[in-house]
């Protein structure tokens, strides 16, 4: 068998920076503090680590809006810091990945500040997307295309005059403007980028929302939506932008920018990796992971799946099937910074029925949530990606089974939907609380180098249970399970890409071998006989719980809501 690049069933650790760790006591995490904690990510045997934007920023929605892309924010450090963590993370046997913005950058970058001083019919304008206003005096926006964080995608300027100006698109906020990516000034200024951070020894970078890259040139209005929808989710009824075709020549210029800095630099192996959400459509996903595109495309249907055997078979087997019969990759995900965290979505008593992944329904549900049983579930499901060929990519947290924080107070909540909806759409904050590194609450559980230090974002009370600290040398911890888990997985890989599903999960249990190994997941909550077929010639390796499997007499049983690896 031909050696297989490094990142097609790689473990990706995913740190949002501003929560992981801070180095320098201000109460925000920092490059400091990630270098600090480098050994504990290392320990976990994952593979590479994805920084979420590190850029200068304004941070109206936390480095997702770039006012510099070839520079590091001054509140995380600087390029001789970065560089540090660079070497240090090689040296522990770690990939760094970057976060690229390419649909928007901040409203304070250059350009734009350039675009706007500039007027109308500028060259300057020409790079993103500004137009005259409808309306006698052009007081009415463009075109009715919704933004993504809730209100209209337009916004108008003052001109150098002081009149009322054009108004530019922003397919997020008002403070971050879209690029026009049918200008060559664009293309350019991002090949440039990718070389620059490639120099500095980055190994790739997750792409972030490519799905609204591409515009329709004359920007028509988008067809009216019939039915009830959520504020944040009118945007993706917009075919003019959503999966609109352009786009992939931009991708397609990268990944020939990429192919050419490896010829350039012998002994490089790159990824991309891109951010589409294409749920129950494999035929869109594929369209990303052509070969002249990206190296991987998260696949996102098991995050998006409720907790039931039969929905998460049909995800995995729809996402397996077109991908694995295209030759791409697979890339898997539980959680990230845009989602409520599995802990607490498999908690609910609904779980069976919806995976309450985003928006408010977590907390304005009346559906109570169990984190005992949320817990015994994340531990299966964590299995069950880890078993699964491709890639997987963890969240900082995850490891110690974080659940989502529901009670922040409203004075605390700094996610831009929460602002843009008025309160109706509560966000994303509570992903995205400060790790929990000790037990001591007076340096906020081991988050900071200071015990003065406020967190940006409040821990809540008893974050300290969760911590590395208590669980580092608990052997039946999460923490636990995922470092025996990637320990086994490095065998696992070698048995190929190749998987059968067994059954179709309509009797509790999703079931796949793969090679010599076998992965059982049990989602209902009674124990239920693992088929023959399946222990033929196995044994268990590792049970999501030490409960997971038993014998009675000749059957061998997998309890409710656990998993095992048999092999």
């Amino acid at each position: 068998m031909a050696q297989q690049p490094w990142w097609r069933n790689a473990v990706i650790y995913q740190v949002y920076v501003r929560s992981f760790a801070d180095g320098n006591g201000d109460g925000a995490g920092d490059l400091i503090g990630l270098l600090e904690h480098l050994e504990y990510i290392a320990s976990l045997g994952v593979d590479g680590v994805w920084l979420n934007p590190c850029y200068p920023s304004p941070q109206m929605d936390h480095g997702y809006d770039v006012s510099d892309y070839f520079d590091i924010e001054p509140a995380y450090g600087d390029l001789d810091i970065f560089d540090q963590l660079i070497t240090r993370a090689n040296k522990l046997g770690l990939r760094i990945l970057m976060d690229v913005v390419p649909n928007h950058c901040s409203d304070q970058h250059a350009w734009f500040t350039e675009a706007v001083a500039a007027g109308r019919g500028s060259k300057e304008r020409e790079r993103f997307w500004f137009r005259d206003g409808q309306g006698v005096n052009g007081e009415l926006p463009p075109n009715n295309w919704m933004a993504v964080f809730g209100g209209g995608a337009w916004s108008r300027i003052t001109e150098p005059d002081g009149t009322s100006g054009q108004w530019f698109l922003h397919t997020f906020t008002p403070w971050q403007p879209d690029f026009n990516w049918l200008n060559d000034d664009v293309v350019d200024y991002f090949d440039r980028m990718l070389r620059f951070w490639f120099d500095r020894g980055v190994d790739g970078f997750r792409v972030d929302a490519v799905t609204v890259v591409g515009k329709h040139p004359d920007l028509p209005d988008a067809p009216s939506i019939t039915g009830a929808v959520a504020e944040t989710d009118a945007w993706a009824f917009n075919p003019y932008t959503v999966f609109w075709p352009s786009a992939h020549d931009a991708w397609r210029h990268w990944r020939e920018v990429v192919n050419q800095y490896e010829i350039d630099h012998p002994g490089r192996e790159l990824v991309t990796v891109s951010e589409a959400y294409t749920p129950g459509k494999p035929d869109l996903l594929l369209r990303y992971v052509e070969p002249d595109q990206f190296h991987q495309s998260f696949t996102f249907d098991l995050l998006l799946s409720p907790w039931n055997a039969l929905s998460l078979h049909k995800a995995a087997a729809r996402s397996y099937q077109a991908l694995h019969d295209a030759g791409a990759t697979l890339t898997w995900a539980l959680n990230n910074h845009d989602a409520h965290r599995v802990v607490t979505r498999y908690g609910r008593a609904d779980a069976h029925l919806t995976s309450s992944w985003t928006g408010s329904n977590l907390v304005n549900s009346d559906a109570p949530v169990d984190l005992e049983l949320g817990h015994r579930r994340a531990r299966a499901a964590a299995l069950l990606i880890l078993g699964l060929p491709g890639a997987a990519y963890l969240y900082m947290g995850e490891e110690l089974g974080l659940p989502e924080v529901l009670e922040i107070p409203d004075s605390a909540r700094q996610d831009p939907i929460f602002a843009r909806t008025e309160g109706r759409e509560k966000g994303r904050d509570g992903c995205r609380v400060p790790m929990s590194w000790t037990t001591d609450s007076v340096n906020l559980n081991g988050f900071s180098t200071s015990s003065s230090a406020k967190a940006w974002m409040p821990q809540p009370e008893g974050w300290g249970s969760f911590s590395v600290e208590v669980q580092d040398y608990d052997c039946k911890s999460m923490l636990a399970l995922y470092r025996q888990a990637l320990s086994f997985r490095v065998d696992m890989v070698k048995q190929g890409e190749a998987i059968e599903f067994v059954g179709d999960g309509t009797d509790g249990l999703f079931s796949f071998t793969r090679g010599s190994y076998a992965v059982v997941v049990n989602t209902s909550a009674e124990a239920v006989e693992i088929p023959h077929e399946i222990m033929v010639g196995r044994k268990l390796i590792l049970g999501s719980l030490p409960e997971a499997f038993s014998r009675v007499d000749e059957s061998s049983l997998i309890a409710g809501n656990s998993a095992v690896w048999l092999g």
